[in-house]
């Protein structure tokens, strides 16, 4: 049993191609976790560096505490099962699943005369390395014939076997070896649609019973979602997105997710927004519908433009036929004409065109794909009242394509005025430091705040509305005035009623009508190459300074680039205010006053950054501190992270 951890996996051939870029992804013990995407997406890649057949570009994989890039694939304790079954002809089942527990020696526990485990020096169960008998293999294939189902066919040979009994024999090939670690490399592709439904419940019920980390590589969403404990999204090379078959379902991260998983594929309607006093609705080609209030708290930025242009989408089961019992407030009703009717026995697929206008045919911008129970008796030709459910809308943005409905709001705007060194925001009125005071402007100012900024007690006041529970941490709403400010708090801080709250001020970006204070950062970075100045010493040069590398850094990225790393224009991102051994001296150009803390803005060759403020004033020489150890090293060639951790802002 064991853990997983891939930091900045990257996968590069020798034609530049980039199959894998930067997968980054921790898998606890125990879980079933699916690579999913379309063909060419690096999944299978990614599942073959995991398992040693291909070799790792750049990143550390871990499985348990050690590093294993450079272990063969017999070294790594794990098995792993093919799209084809791969088992030998000329062997009956018996000696298939036995093969590799009669040529190799496994980790065995050592018994007493008693047969009670023998405890090392450290309390810790003794292990040694040892072939096994032959009593004990046959213990061993017994058991998985009995968990697979399979006894009856010990005897037989392959070719007397079903697709879907080759399937579990070759399971069953893994189990004896009792891994790590299973690997899975779209076993069921070769099945047909009926064996692959009983052979998924079957597999599932292996990882209960095994109770060991599974990683499961599939093309098919209904295998993903009914299988996996957390599923990994992959499209040309790039995760996009980790994490629950619900969550993947309910708050797709972009519009690619949106439309892989779900069947039929989720709607898409390009749409402008418009504004009606105080009611936004999404303007399309055939009509509008209306966008919930309670989502406006959550759009990208709060941004909401007249005209803009955005992207709709909703999945065809949250889109009903029309009856009166139905809440007008959630639902926005249209005409469509039914062009396709498919009858799936419990449930139908209706085909039908929102462009009441066109009778010849059907535009797939005016497409609408509703997802119904079999009841319903709809011909093609009938005019239906269609009813979109707008509490499952979704929006995505034109140009990116990103999710502009925030499950986890990570920065949100408002607008405020700034008079005579004060900021009213949030029904608030804050004093504002020297450093925003020395460049703002007074009259309208538009906040960006982060999330993250957000503290409990403060001066500022307002009432808990909605609490939601998000990735282990409270999300709390916040009405200020007509203003909603999120919270974030672990789990065990309950919040009722009126609460006070600080923001960060450094951490707020203000635009004016022609001016902006950025937030401070105290992320910063530095170009430089690699030298090798003993055998076992390596350090980072730049124009004026050097740079000791720590020895476990120096060896992993001799491991990652070997000599070539001598010849490689690096980047080291890192975060000025971390305690490092390195040093180097900066000139200090300003000082900025933001009331419990100061920061100075300093110049170090060509490059301006902030530093922790130390009573330090302007033109004041600074030593800035470099530590590698929290820092994240770039090929810049290559643009591939080689190793390290991202720096926070502040």
């Amino acid at each position: 049993m064991a853990s997983l951890s891939l930091k900045h996996i990257y996968k590069v051939y020798d034609n530049g191609f980039k199959a894998v870029n930067d997968f980054t992804m921790d898998i606890n013990d125990k879980e079933f976790i699916v690579f999913v995407g379309p063909s060419g997406c690096g999944k299978s890649t990614t599942l073959r560096m995991i398992a040693g057949l291909e070799e790792i570009t750049a990143g550390e994989l871990l499985i348990g505490d050690r590093v294993v890039n450079k272990y063969a694939p017999k070294d790594r304790d794990i098995a792993m099962v093919f799209q084809s079954y791969a088992l030998y002809p000329h062997m009956t089942v018996y000696d298939n699943i036995a093969y590799s527990l009669r040529i190799n020696k496994v980790p065995c526990l050592v018994y007493d005369e008693e047969h009670n485990v023998v405890l090392d020096e450290n309390g810790e169960p003794k292990v040694e390395i040892r072939k096994l008998t032959a009593q004990e293999i046959d213990d061993r294939v017994q058991e998985a014939a009995v968990s697979l189902n399979i006894v009856e066919y010990l005897d037989r040979k392959p070719k007397a076997l079903s697709g879907g009994q080759r399937q579990r024999v070759a399971l069953g090939r893994a189990i004896v070896r009792h891994p790590k670690v299973f690997l899975l490399d779209e076993p069921l592709s070769n099945l047909d649609a009926k064996l692959r439904g009983s052979m998924r419940s079957e597999i599932t019920k292996l990882h209960q019973r095994l109770q060991t980390t599974f990683i499961y590589v599939t093309h098919d969403q209904v295998e993903a979602m009914t299988m996996g404990t957390r599923i990994v999204v992959m499209k040309d090379g790039f995760v996009q997105q980790i994490d629950t078959p619900k969550n993947i379902y309910n708050y797709p991260a972009n519009k690619f997710v949106a439309g892989f998983i779900g069947t039929p594929q989720m709607n898409f309607y390009n749409a402008a927004y418009e504004v009606v006093e105080d009611q936004v609705y999404l303007k399309m080609s055939f009509g509008k519908i209306k966008l919930l209030k309670d989502f406006l708290p959550k759009i990208k930025d709060r941004v909401i433009v007249p005209g803009k242009m955005v992207c709709v989408g909703i999945r065809p089961e949250n889109i009903h036929l029309y009856n009166e019992s139905m809440n007008p407030n959630e639902v926005s009703v249209l005409d469509a004409r039914v062009s396709v009717v498919e009858a799936l026995g419990s449930e139908t697929i209706v085909y039908a065109n929102l462009d009441m206008e066109n009778e010849d045919g059907m535009d797939s911008l005016t497409e609408v794909r509703i997802k119904m129970l079999s009841n319903f008796d709809v011909k093609v030709g009938d005019i239906v009242k269609v009813a979109f459910d707008l509490t499952r809308i979704q929006l995505f943005d034109i140009d990116t394509e990103e999710a502009v409905i925030q499950r986890i709001p990570e920065k949100f705007s408002n607008d405020g005025t700034i008079s005579n060194g004060v900021l009213t925001i949030f029904d608030s009125a804050v004093l504002l430091p020297p450093a925003i005071i020395n460049q703002s402007h007074e009259g309208k100012v538009a906040v960006n705040v982060l999330t993250s900024a957000v503290h409990l007690n403060g001066p500022f006041e307002g009432t808990i509305t909605k609490k939601e529970v998000v990735d282990q941490e409270n999300l709390y709403w916040i009405k200020s005035g007509k203003d909603t400010v999120f919270l974030k708090t672990p789990l065990d801080v309950e919040l009722k009623g009126k609460v006070t709250y600080d923001i960060n001020l450094a951490e707020m970006k203000l635009t004016g009508k022609d001016y902006e204070i950025p937030r401070i950062n105290l992320v910063t970075s530095l170009d430089c190459t690699a030298e090798l100045v003993t055998k076992e010493k390596l350090v980072f040069r730049n124009d004026t300074m050097t740079f000791d590398v720590p020895f476990d850094i120096a060896q992993t990225l001799f491991n990652t680039k070997g000599k070539k790393l001598l010849k490689t224009n690096l980047q080291v991102i890192f975060n000025t205010n971390n305690e490092g051994e390195n040093t180097f001296v900066a000139e200090v150009l300003d000082v900025k006053d933001y009331g419990n803390d100061k920061y100075a803005y300093v110049k170090y060759n060509n490059t301006m950054f902030y530093v922790k403020d130390k009573g330090y004033h302007v033109r004041d020489s600074v030593k800035v501190n470099l530590d590698l150890n929290q820092a994240l090293i770039i090929d810049k060639d290559l643009n591939i992270i080689l190793t390290g951790t991202e720096p926070k802002r502040l």
